[in-house]
């Protein structure tokens, strides 16, 4: 099966940054078997929403609220993903969870955000 831990959440003032990271593990599958890898999050009171993906070739798709400010990677070598999250904004905070697929999706337990004003 397939295993994703995220780490790097916390507590940051509004303009600050984070990087979360993803640890990809597999019995079976490996991270360059994921067609998709991504970030999705949920504030109180709201339905999960995308944040960012990455594609098995480096294509990446952001939602319009973080374009500009948060960056998707992906390490193959080190079976990571990673989201780096600059100018924070208080709308930011959320629990964001990692997200993979390939014939079927795989989640996260997720990290929590949260930005002060």
């Amino acid at each position: 099966q397939v295993q994703l831990v995220e780490s790097g959440g916390g507590l940051v003032q509004a303009g600050g940054s984070l990087r979360l990271s993803c640890a990809f593990s597999g019995s079976i599958f490996t991270i360059n078997t994921m067609r998709t890898m991504g970030w999705y999050r949920q504030a109180p009171g709201k339905q999960r929403e995308l944040v960012a993906v990455i594609t098995s070739v480096g294509r990446t798709n952001y939602a319009d609220s973080v374009k500009g400010r948060f960056t998707i990677s992906r390490d193959n070598a080190k079976n990571t993903v990673y989201l780096q999250m600059n100018s924070l904004k208080p709308e930011d905070t959320a629990v964001y969870y990692c997200y993979a697929a390939n014939i079927r999706d795989y989640w996260g337990q997720g990290t929590q955000v949260t930005v002060s004003s």
